[in-house]
Order: structure tokens, then sequence, then C-alpha cells
């Protein structure tokens, strides 16, 4: 039953390879069988007229999933350069039955996971249970080796992709020395290491013996070429009965979705992956001078990134190329060849522009289409709906979008894409904005990976729109959180995406963890997601009021058991943990203070007993005392004082520094406070110079912590009135004369002005 002899006709391929591709088609010119059998699950054969339609543009995939669980799935890709894909609209131009005929996916998505290899076309479609094939050996590998080659890539290009990119020279020779090679592969490592293609290759058997009742021996297979030997050997109806019988079977569901051709790179753990899927796309599609076209491709790319790249570069790249073909013995310049060619002449030598030709050209972001008449659950109807409302396309590569939520156009965006990430697909990231710190202002990355297909499909449970879905995902999130936090952050992304129908489930839940959380860091750690989330309602036009009442109820609750909580023995890491809770509660204060005026009086009285309150570890102590100074509220007479007593020759040194640290640390901010108070900085260098030589051995790190985070500019200034000793300024301005960068007395016309500015700014933003 070989190419050459009577009986079917065995195609033996290498999934995703051009050159198999042009090849297969050239076979099936000749033979002209009178129906094509292709290595894919029996589900899809309901869907393959879909690949006729004007609408469908490879990289494409077929997924199947269980229907009660449609995060079990896999897909079955097909680039425009697959020879599965070549045979089935080689099969469909002509009118002839084209069938799938591997393991139905009914099997394989029921197969336990710990026996579920992936097999060479087969992707999983679970995220994070992606693993290579578990072929007993690599062909391409031993037969390269074989011939002498290093690199299984390389041969595979000068054995089938330059045999020439027109019409392909006696096809049937080829898949004849393919098979024969691929059966001695087999007799030799045998099939211990895959037995579950003893079972995929059974099947296949079956569905060639109802071929050929139907059409006799006129009929077509392509497949791996792994499988022909399989295929072309005998076995008996029988035997494959029995390897068939007792598999487990779920209910699947199919349909088509798009695929890229950086998720057919072996980079993204896909086992029958390729090296360079746009390199060999454009192996495919160049029907000749396929390296003259793809240095040009190479010069275009580079000028769109501003660099200088002439037709002179491109032709001298090319014959460079040829010149290296010559030189290795390769019958044309592989990819190689080209890349060492456009490093040389279009990128002078320098590794960076090579990494942007490989990223963008080798691999490529290019993202298929399907048509709207494929299959789908409800809710990526809904989605693909808004996504055309908003203009937002899918797209593969990785772009940055910047949304004014000023903008009724750019809210809705925000809300999507916020309602997603609840539902678990990721399309956007939120990152920092690029052109203002305003809370208006939002940027997201968007990147569409096929994966979100399938958390699309498991997201269908939720309801059939993205709102709906939303809604019930954030109520059962709430029911089901255990801890405080949990529940606070996701009062805040519910707010974020719009989802008022199910606030109130979850400010139920909110209200019944915090009456029962007495854990004041927890609380603490809650209060400041409250608190955005009050904002998040002023800029979005979001009613977040029901938030004002357990916010409020939360920040009592940690007034009364904060100063008990920081004095119960605390270790240096949870006076560290707790420090950073405190800042937390101090920024969500002044976010409350409005609803509430006697909420900051209550705060300041807190902040008070923590700063004189010796049992308290020195870090939270100065750290409560900087946002006294802060906030006006502590004199610089009585900041001097306590830091007087933090730093005296009484306090033990660890404890001293961790003062110093609450108070001075934070940045540009603290060093800014002592550049203009030479009496604190005084009181600080005086202790440093009477810290024992061993404790400051001790203390060190942690002063370097501190002052190491200053801003060059503070810590040259810093050093500058240390050197010229305490109170010098002071001693200056009496005498009229000001120190450099400091006027004798306060020009109140130029800083009125200059605060005009800050105001408007602070506005803007």
């Amino acid at each position: 039953m070989s190419p050459g002899a009577a009986g079917p006709l065995l195609l033996g391929v290498r999934h995703h390879g051009p050159g198999s591709a042009r090849a297969v088609r050239a076979a099936l010119d000749r033979a002209q069988p009178r129906a094509v059998l292709i290595e894919g699950p029996p589900e899809g054969d309901a869907l393959l007229a879909l690949a006729a339609e004007p609408g469908m543009r490879p990289p494409v995939a077929l997924l199947a999933h269980a229907a009660d669980d449609p995060g079990r799935a896999a897909f079955w890709p097909l680039a425009g350069f697959s020879p599965e894909w070549a045979a089935l609209r080689w099969a469909q131009a002509r009118d002839v039955p084209v069938r799938f005929i591997d393991l139905p996916a009914a099997h394989t998505l029921a197969a336990p996971e710990d026996d579920d290899e992936d097999d060479d076309e087969q992707e999983e479609g679970r995220p994070g249970a992606l693993r290579p094939a578990a072929l007993p050996v690599d062909p391409l590998g031993v037969l390269a080796r074989t011939a002498g080659y290093e690199d299984p890539e390389h041969w595979w290009e000068d054995v089938v992709e330059h045999r020439g990119t027109g019409e392909v020279r006696d096809p049937l020779a080829a898949f004849e020395a393919v098979g024969e090679a691929m059966g001695a592969l087999r007799e030799a490592y045998g099939d211990a290491g895959r037995p579950r293609d003893l079972v995929r290759e059974a099947h296949m058997r079956q569905r060639m013996r109802a071929a050929r009742r139907e059409f006799g021996e006129d009929y077509a297979v392509v497949c791996g070429a792994w499988h022909v030997p399989a295929l072309r050997a005998g076995s008996t109806v029988a035997a494959d009965r029995a390897l068939l019988a007792g598999l487990p079977k779920v209910k699947v569901e199919t349909t088509w979705v798009p695929w890229t051709h950086r998720r057919l790179a072996r980079a993204g753990g896909y086992g029958a992956g390729v090296t360079s899927p746009g390199w060999y796309a454009h192996l495919f599609a160049a029907r000749d001078r396929p390296v003259e076209r793809w240095l040009t491709k190479v010069a275009g790319l580079l000028r769109e990134e501003d660099r200088q790249v002439s037709s002179a570069h491109v032709i001298e790249a090319v014959r460079l190329a040829e010149t290296l073909a010559a030189v290795r013995g390769r019958p044309l310049p592989g990819l190689a060849e080209t890349l060492e060619a456009a490093r040389a002449v279009m990128c002078d030598g320098s590794d960076v522009p090579l990494a942007l030709i490989e990223d963008r050209l080798v691999v490529g972001d290019v993202l298929g289409e399907v048509p709207d008449a494929a299959p789908a659950v409800p809710l990526q109807r809904d989605l693909t709906r808004r996504q055309r409302s908003l203009r937002l396309k899918a797209e593969a590569q990785r772009r940055d979008l910047e949304l004014d939520l000023r903008k009724d156009s750019d809210a809705a965006k925000s809300l999507l894409l916020h309602r997603l990430r609840l539902l678990g697909v990721d399309w956007g990231t939120p990152t920092a904005s690029r052109s203002g710190t305003g809370t208006f202002r939002e940027t997201w990355r968007l990147c569409w990976e096929p994966e979100l297909s399938v958390r699309v499909a498991e997201a269908g449970i939720w309801g059939t729109t993205v709102l709906g879905a939303a809604t019930a995902k954030a109520e059962a999130d709430a029911a089901a959180a255990g801890e405080l936090g949990e529940v606070t952050a996701l009062a805040e992304r519910c707010l974020l995406a719009g989802l008022s129908q199910a606030l109130p489930a979850v400010l139920r839940a909110l209200a019944d963890r915090a009456a029962l959380d007495t854990d004041v860091a927890r609380l603490a750690k809650a209060l400041p997601a409250l608190a955005r989330s009050l904002r998040y309602g002023d800029v979005r036009g979001t009613d977040a009021a029901a938030l004002g009442t357990v916010a409020a109820g939360l920040a009592e609750r940690i007034c009364v058991a904060l100063p008990p909580a920081c004095a119960a023995g605390l270790d240096a890491d949870g006076a560290a943990e707790l420090r950073g809770h405190i800042d937390g509660v101090h920024g969500a204060v002044g976010l409350l203070a409005d609803a509430d005026p006697g909420l900051r009086e209550r705060w300041s009285a807190v902040l008070r007993t923590l700063a004189g309150r010796e049992s308290v570890p020195g870090g939270i102590r100065g750290r409560a005392v900087r946002l006294l100074l802060d906030d006006g509220r502590l004199a610089g007479g009585e900041t001097a004082r306590l830091m007087g007593l933090a730093l005296s020759p009484a306090a033990a040194p660890a404890d001293a520094a961790g003062w110093l640290e609450g108070f001075a640390g934070g940045g540009a901010g603290g060093g800014t406070l002592l550049v203009h108070d030479e009496r604190l900085l005084g009181l600080i260098d005086a202790w440093l110079v009477s810290v024992p030589e061993g404790a400051f051995i001790d203390v060190l790190p942690l002063l370097r912590r501190t002052f190491g985070a200053y801003e060059p500019g503070v810590r040259r200034t810093l050093g500058e009135l240390v050197r010229r000793g305490p109170g010098a300024r002071a001693a200056a301005t009496a005498s009229g004369a000001a120190p450099a960068g400091f006027a004798p007395e306060l020009d109140e016309a130029r800083a009125a002005a200059a605060a005009d500015v800050a105001r408007l700014l602070l506005t803007a933003a």
C-alpha cells in the first residue's frame, strides 16, 4: 500500500512543513484520488466546510473541549503551509470528499491527565499542561545525523524545502523514500515509548477500511510520516477492535479558533512546532526567488525601525547568502545563511536588530481569522460583538492601549477589559501610564493568545454576556472568599468593572468578614483597597457610597486595635510589616476624611499614642512622628524633642536606628526634610558620632538602606551640610549671608506664583 503500489495513497508528512505541503498538493494532482483522509479528530468533519469560507484565514486551529469542562480542551493547529491544510483545500476545490481519521477527541479528552500524552500534532488547551511530544526517537534528528548533518533543520531544508519552490518533481518518489525511512526507524526503535500511537493507528486503519468499502482503493491518506509504516502494515479487524475496546469517552464540542505563528513555534511548548513558522510561511508563498524576497522583507522591517537600509544592502546581502551556501555545500541559502547575511550587511554586525528580525519575521505575530458561521459559545459571540462595536481588534502582537476614562468609548473599553480579567480572560494587562498619573487615565497591554478562546469557553458557564458572566462570577467569588483581603480586592475589581449588580453580594460578604476578623494587620491591609474603591466611584461615575459605611467601621476598629497590636512584642519583620500597613491606613484616612471629618482627628490621636509609647518598636514610633510632622500636627520643637529621646545615649542603637529608618526613610521625602531642618540633621549627626564602634557595625546596613534611597542630589546636599557642621546655615543667615541655594528671606510674591502653578498641575493630574 505504498505510493508506488496498488492500494491507497499514503502521504507521510512533517506537520507544518511547507515542502511537505507542496509535495502533497503535487501528489494529489497526479493521483486524483476519489477521497482524502487527514489525520485529525473525526468530530471536526462537520466543520470542514467552513475552511472554504471567505472569512477563514489560517493559521487556525480546530478546538475540541469537553462539554461539561471547557477547560479540558485540545487544539489541532493548521497553518497555510501545513500539508493537512493543503490537502483539505485541494479536496474542497475539486468537490472531493475529505474526512478526519484520527482517534476521536471524545476519547482523547477523556483520558486521565497523568496518562494523556500530547501527540505530535495536538496541543493541550489547559495552560501549563503543555508537554513535548513523547516519540521514542526524533525521526528528523536520526535521519539528519545519518546524512552527516548536525542540525535537523538544515537537513530538512536541503532535502525537502530546497527541492524547488514551484512545481514538485516526482512527489510520489519522495513519499516512498520517507515511508521507507520511517519504517526502518520504527523497526529499530519500536513503539514502547509511544503506546498511545498504537490505539490511534488502530482507529486510523478502521476509518481506512470504511473508506475502502465506499471508494475502493482510490483514496489518499495524509498523516504524520511516523504513522505510515503502521498504516501500511497488515492488521486484523479483531486486533484493532481489541485495542479500541473500553476506551473512556466524554461528550465534546468543537469549533474553529484563530491561531498564531508564534504558537506554532516550538518555543511555545507545542510538540509538533517548528522553529521558524514565519520563514516557512514565506517559503510556501514564494514561487520564485525566495531569498531575494525574504531579504527585501528584512529591509522593509528595518526601515520601519528607522534604520538606513538601501536596495544596495539587499543586493549585497543576497550575494553573501549565496556565497555562504556555496561554501557550505548547500543547494540554496537557508535561514541560517540569510540571517548571517542580514546581520553582516543590514545590521552592521549587531545582534539587536537581528533579534527583531527573528521575532517579527522568522517567528512572526500573524493571527488567523475564522468566519462568523463557526460555532461559538454565546459568551464568545457577545465578546465578538463588543470588540467590533468598540473597535478593539484582537491581535497577536503586543500593543499598548492608552485610555482616557472621561471619554465614553474609552470608559467602555476599560469596563470590558476589567470584566474579562475578572472572568480569567487576560486579554489586557494594566501597565503604568506613560502620558500622565491622573486617575482618569489607564494604560493596557493587549495581546490575544489562542488559549484565551478556551478561557472564554470556560467562562461561558457564568452567563451568555460579558456583563452577566462577570456579575455572576463576582458574586460566586464573594461567597467563596476566605479572607477579608480577598473580598476587598474583589470589591475594588467590581467597581473597576462597573458591576453594580454584584456589589450588594460583595458588600455583604465584606461586612461579614470584617465583623469576624480580629487581626489588625489584615484589617489595615484591607482598608486602602476600600478607600481606593470609593475614589473609583467618583472617577468612573459608579455608585460606591455603600462602601463608605463598611470603610468607616473598619477604620474605627483599626484606631482601637492598632496601639495594643504595636506593643505586643513584635519582632523586626512583624514591625516592618505593620509599619507598611500604617502608611497604607494613613493614605486611606486622607481619602475617607471628606466623608468623616472626625476620622482624621481620631487617627492623629492614634499616631500620637504610637509616637510616645516606649514599648512600641522604634521603626513604628519614628514613622508615626514623621506622619504627624508631614500633616502639620506636630511642631518642629516637639519633633526635635522626640528625636532627641529616641537617639539619646540611653537608647539601644538598634532601636534608635529603627526609629531613624521609620522617620527618615521613604526616599527623597525624608532627605528633603533633613535638608531644610538642620536641627533634625544635627541630632542625627550627633547620634551617629556617639554610637559605639561595635554597635555601629550592627546598625550600618539599616542606615545604608535608609540614606541610600535618597536621590543623588539630596545625598550630596546633606553631605555638604554635615561637612560645614550643624548650625552653619543659621549662623550665615544671622550674619546676612545666605548659604548657596537659599535666599536670605522668603519672597512671598514669587512663592505665591509657584503655588498657583503647583495647584494647576495637581488639578490637571
